[in-house]
């Protein structure tokens, strides 16, 4: 069987898909699964070995472009048997229907009656986002219950050589802070900053893992570099070296490759957090308004810290100055450090 796949947008959600072509595989072992997906997301797919072919998705999101989407659609027709389509948008219905795929499957989002011809229904009864892409690779009639489904943890491929060479690119950065072993920091998040941890909570859990003879590497986008200088500005001066801010320096196959050879990572709810969980790294993750009930790092060696109860609060800013959410101001790096040398001692 032939199986396209329509990804999802984000980073983190593409992470989380993973569980899905992991069960596509385990129900037919001969299935050949291609995942549509945006430019920036590919690198994660060609490390996911159950993904036959990462094809480009050169509409932007929130882009609708119908004709780009019907000649994408004509251009992919005779060639899959089901379409799986993880976005609950209207507009990414359309390329399987274009294609003319006989079995078209998703959750009922957008008005997509006739685009779809397998829509669920039940989608509160999957309370995670990752048993929601999971119970798509069952059939109507056979789908566990989310008590039952079995998930299994995304992973990525990492290769000695691609880490070396990685490495090699950096080497000028990574001598300056002497080889020391690096704890990771991803302090960045896409929606602002009120998912964010604050940059001067970052800087105290910085200088004390320093003093413990660690060195602190900075992930992010170009975005997050102001975040991360912001981070090792605010340290000594005599430990800045130890601080190295890599956000926006790194492609994301660069960054997965230093993640995985981190000693650990800490981050806010984010894409590179889950991608932290894929590497099995361990992992102190930080919560605010998001939810960890709908989307946990999946991991063994991950530990949650979030101090409110509820599930996920919509809001874009939170109540200080710099943006940051009161429940993420409360989570003291003391608190993340005994949880973080926890995990390291194990």
């Amino acid at each position: 069987m032939n199986i396209l796949v329509i990804g999802p947008s984000w980073v983190g959600d593409m992470m989380m898909s993973h569980a899905l072509y992991q069960q596509l595989k385990r129900n037919d072992p001969t299935c050949r699964i291609d995942v549509i997906a945006p430019d920036w997301c590919r690198p994660l797919l060609e490390r996911m070995p159950e993904v036959r072919t990462a094809l480009s998705m050169p509409i932007g999101h929130g882009s609708f472009q119908l004709c780009k989407r019907y000649h994408l659609g004509k251009n992919l027709r005779n060639q899959y048997d089901l379409a799986i389509v993880l976005p609950n948008s209207f507009k990414s219905a359309f390329i399987p229907f274009f294609a003319g795929i006989k079995q078209r499957r998703g959750w009922k989002g957008e008005m997509r009656y006739g685009l779809l011809n397998d829509l669920r229904r039940n989608k509160n009864a999957y309370p995670m986002m990752v048993q929601r892409y999971v119970a798509l690779a069952f059939e109507r009639h056979q789908i566990p219950t989310a008590e039952q489904l079995p998930i299994h943890s995304p992973y990525l491929k990492v290769s000695a050589e691609s880490v070396a060479q990685t490495q090699t690119a950096f080497a000028k950065q990574l001598a300056y802070a002497e080889q020391r072993e690096a704890i990771g920091f991803c302090p960045g998040a896409e929606f602002g900053p009120a998912k964010r941890y604050p940059h001067y909570h970052y800087a105290t859990l910085a200088e004390k893992l320093i003093e413990q003879g660690y060195a602190v590497q900075l992930f992010g986008s170009q975005k997050d570099e102001a975040v991360g200088e912001q981070i090792r500005s605010a340290l000594p001066e005599s430990l800045q070296r130890y601080c190295l801010n890599l956000a926006g320096q790194t492609n994301l196959n660069q960054a997965v490759d230093l993640l995985s050879a981190c000693k650990a990572v800490v981050s806010n709810d984010s894409g590179l957090m889950h991608i932290a969980a894929a590497l099995k790294r361990p992992l102190v993750a930080l919560y605010g308004p998001t939810s960890p009930q709908y989307t946990p790092p999946l991991a063994n060696n991950a530990v949650i810290i979030r101090l409110i109860e509820g599930g996920l609060i919509k809001i874009r800013k939170g109540e200080s100055s710099e943006g940051y959410h009161q429940s993420l101001i409360d989570i003291a790096p003391e608190l993340v450090l005994e949880k973080l040398n926890a995990l390291l001692a194990q």
